[in-house]
């Protein structure tokens, strides 16, 4: 499968030969080399590769901000490799669209930030509710304080949304809890992913932390069927809304609806 290198500098006092010399040590067969800004979308070198580029082959950037700088952009270009039968691969960023796992791109990191924040509301409502009461408004005074009840609360959230993400990848690709934050973080900064998805999230007024898993496997993976959905509960040891160990298609279906309509999808 020929792997082509592509480096992009944003000055002429930049070189891209650390760019290059990364790409030839992945095993890039051609490496294209281009001086442009990221925002410009009209770039020669890029549009001659990407009209090369045939069945089979794997575009291959260093980082995808060497490629794109909004998501719009990179989802643009990944299309127009799927197209061609090719694929796309950053070195430093959780992107192959060549392996079983390829479609975990940066929609799945920006659904899994969705849900965590879904998750983490559920489970901080009470303490929101408590301080309410007490004449306060909004924030948590437990995380603020660096309350260890407070910060399992959040650990605990955190931990479901890896469950998520980790579930189909194989144990050297899985992510931890710190990694993730990064990444969420690097993209939102990068402009890869709204700022709203480390927002403060709002309460809601319903239990969403089932809806907010299931919306998250369906979102890593639009394709998967609702057996496929109730296989990876088991295999996260989730338990269904009445108790039990063994999953069904009905009860999945419902909780997609619930989430449809908690605008988690």
């Amino acid at each position: 499968m020929p792997l082509i290198g592509y480096a992009r500098v944003s000055t002429e006092d930049q070189t891209p030969l650390p760019q290059s010399q990364a790409l030839k040590s992945a095993g890039c067969v051609e490496i294209h080399e281009e001086q442009a800004s990221g925002g410009n979308r009209a770039r020669p070198v890029l549009a001659r590769v990407l009209e090369r580029v045939g069945k089979g082959d794997t575009l291959v950037v260093v980082r995808i901000d060497r490629l794109a700088r909004s998501l719009s952009h990179l989802l643009e270009v990944i299309e127009q490799l799927e197209a061609k039968g090719a694929f796309f691969r950053s070195i430093q960023d959780p992107i192959d669209t060549a392996s079983p796992q390829g479609k975990f791109t940066l929609q799945v990191l920006g659904a899994a930030a969705e849900f965590g924040r879904a998750l983490i509301r559920e489970r901080t409502k009470a303490g929101l509710a408590s301080a309410r009461t007490k004449g306060r408004i909004g924030g948590n005074p437990g995380l603020r304080a660096r309350d260890p009840a407070a910060l399992r609360k959040v650990r605990l959230a955190w931990e479901d949304v890896l469950r998520i993400i980790n579930g189909p990848l194989p144990q050297a690709r899985r992510w931890s809890q710190s990694r993730l934050l990064r990444a969420v973080k690097a993209y939102v900064r990068d402009g890869f992913l709204p700022a709203t998805v480390i927002d403060r999230a709002g309460l809601r007024a319903r239990d969403d932390r089932l809806p907010a898993i299931v919306a998250g496997i369906k979102g890593a993976d639009p394709d998967i069927t609702l057996q496929a959905i109730c296989a990876r509960l088991e295999t996260m040891r989730e338990r269904t809304p009445r108790g039990r160990t063994s999953w069904q298609p009905s009860s999945v279906k419902m909780l997609l609806e619930r989430a449809d309509r908690l605008g988690l999808l």
